[in-house]
C-alpha cells in the first residue's frame, strides 16, 4: 500500500430541494474531513448529477461520479429524512454504480427539521449501504432541529455537534484506511 497517497473521502449532499438545510451540513463535514491529516474530500451535489430517470442502475450511469466513487476510500452520505425513508433521487444516484462501492466505508450523516436527527433515513439506508457493496462504520451524525444547528446563511451556531463529528469521522478514516490496505493486499475468492 502507497502509505504516502491521501485517502480520498468525498461527502455526497443527498437532496436537490431548494432551501435544503442539510446544505451547510455538508458544507461542514467536507471542512472538518479536510482538517484531516493525510484525507482529502470534496463535496458531490447529486443536483449537478445529470441521470436520466427513464431507466436505472448501471446503464445510467455518470461517468465522472462513477470516477469520483472508483477513486474514492471512504465516503460520507449527508441525506436529509423524507417521510421517514431518503430522498428518491439519491438512491437513484447511488444506484448507478456498484461496483466502484466494493469494500469501501460509508458513514450516514442524518438531517431533520425534527428532534430525532434523521435516525430513521440511516436505518432505512443501512441495508442499501450493504446491498452497494458498501462497509457501514459504526457511528453516525444526527442533525436534529438543523435550523438551530445552523443559522439561515448556513453558519454553524452549535458547537457541540463537532465532538460528534470528531468521533464519526476518527472511525470512518480508520475504516477507510484498514479497508485500502485490505483492497490493495488481499484477494477476494471469487
Amino acid at each position: 500500500m502507497n502509505d504516502q497517497r491521501p485517502l480520498y473521502v468525498p461527502v455526497i449532499l443527498g437532496t436537490t430541494r431548494s432551501g435544503r438545510m442539510s446544505a451547510a451540513t455538508a458544507t461542514l463535514m467536507v471542512a472538518e474531513i479536510a482538517k484531516r491529516p493525510g484525507v482529502t474530500t470534496d463535496l458531490i451535489d447529486i443536483a449537478t448529477i445529470s441521470l436520466p430517470v427513464d431507466d436505472a442502475g448501471e446503464a445510467i450511469k455518470d461517468s465522472r461520479f462513477a470516477d469520483r466513487m472508483s477513486s474514492a476510500d471512504g465516503l460520507v452520505i449527508v441525506t436529509p429524512e423524507y417521510n421517514h425513508g431518503c430522498p428518491g433521487l439519491l438512491k437513484h444516484v447511488l444506484d448507478s454504480c456498484l461496483k466502484e462501492y466494493i469494500h469501501k466505508a460509508v458513514g450516514i450523516v442524518g438531517v431533520s427539521a425534527g428532534g430525532f436527527g434523521g435516525t430513521r433515513v440511516i436505518e432505512n439506508l443501512l441495508p442499501t449501504m450493504r446491498e452497494l457493496g458498501l462497509v457501514t462504520i459504526f457511528w453516525d451524525v444526527n442533525v436534529s432541529k438543523v435550523h438551530e444547528v445552523f443559522d439561515e446563511s448556513g453558519a454553524l451556531k452549535d458547537t457541540a455537534i463537532l465532538k460528534r463529528i470528531d468521533k464519526f469521522l476518527r472511525e470512518l478514516v480508520w475504516m477507510s484506511r484498514t479497508l485500502r490496505y485490505g483492497r490493495e493486499r488481499i484477494p477476494v475468492d471469487v
